[in-house]
């Protein structure tokens, strides 16, 4: 399979990640979200590997440079991301979370040695200034302390999963092995983060429903198949900038799940970003 496949396959199921994922942080706790739905990702990936008997070929360094990349890139990441989405609309949070491409970009000039063209920093700029435009177009309004802090958790957060992305890269690891590592680390982390700071809830059906896709589809194979557009592709940018989609698709759906206006900046902003994309080709 190709880059481009795999990276489809992926802006099509993070497209309704915020969505639900807000609509389980209303009736949830943060990190009781995070950990039984990371959970349902590990189990999912460990009878993935161990159908495929992969698990003999783990070694303890891989064990452990996985588990350090799970802390970073995805318990620190998704934990970050879940504070701002409970403080923010879907909308917001979204796209503010989809700055984490341009961060791949810029990180991978530095650590995997890509140079930074005129046409990346161009494709850059108006990818950015589409996600701009998706965010403050047409809205005026005073910015809260509450929405302030979510906004900033979620940059913080885009930037832990740049540099988990582009880390993951450099290290070359089986992904299938080193995401059920991953997932198995962010799980452990937030169950016990969830104990020292929350009470959590007895999900009801509905809400283990969409903790099992959130956890299996969302969680697993999406970032799963993000991990290997990244490492079969030759540009690591242009692949980066296909993720700027998601945040289009993401406000569809969450207009027509929580009834959020849309912003009228929605369809320059999709012209700049598809241009984008276009452009670093």
């Amino acid at each position: 399979m190709s880059s481009n496949f795999y990276a489809a396959v992926t802006v099509l199921l993070w497209g309704a990640m915020p969505a639900l994922a807000k609509d389980l942080l209303n009736a949830l706790p943060p990190f009781e979200t995070l950990a039984i739905s990371s959970l349902f990702a590990f189990l999912f990936l460990l009878a993935v590997n161990w159908r495929a008997r992969a698990l003999k070929a783990l070694s303890v360094e891989k064990v452990f440079t996985a588990a350090l990349l799970g802390f970073l890139g995805l318990f620190l990441y998704s934990a970050f991301f879940y504070y701002g989405l409970a403080r923010m609309t879907s909308q917001e949070a979204c796209i503010l979370n989809y700055l984490w491409p341009l961060m791949i970009v810029l990180f991978s000039c530095p650590i995997l040695g890509e140079p930074l063209t005129r046409r990346k920093l161009l494709a850059v700029g108006m990818s950015f200034v589409g996600i701009v435009l998706v965010m403050f177009g047409g809205i005026e309004e005073s910015i809260s302390a509450d929405k302030f802090f979510g906004a900033l958790s979620c940059i913080v957060a885009a930037a832990c999963y740049g540099l988990f992305s582009v880390l993951n890269k450099r290290r070359r690891l089986e992904q299938k092995s080193a995401m059920m590592i991953i997932w198995g680390t962010t799980a452990a982390c937030a169950f016990v983060a969830g104990y020292l700071s929350e009470s959590w809830l007895m999900p009801g059906i509905g809400q283990i429903i969409g903790l099992l896709w959130l956890g299996v589809m969302i969680n697993a194979v999406a970032y799963l198949t993000w991990a290997l557009a990244l490492e079969k592709t030759s540009n690591t940018a242009r692949t980066a900038n296909l993720a700027y989609l998601v945040p289009i698709l993401a406000i569809f759906i969450s207009t027509f799940a929580f009834g959020e206006e849309l912003s009228p900046a929605v369809l320059p902003a999709l012209v700049l970003i598809i241009g984008g994309i276009l452009i670093n080709k």
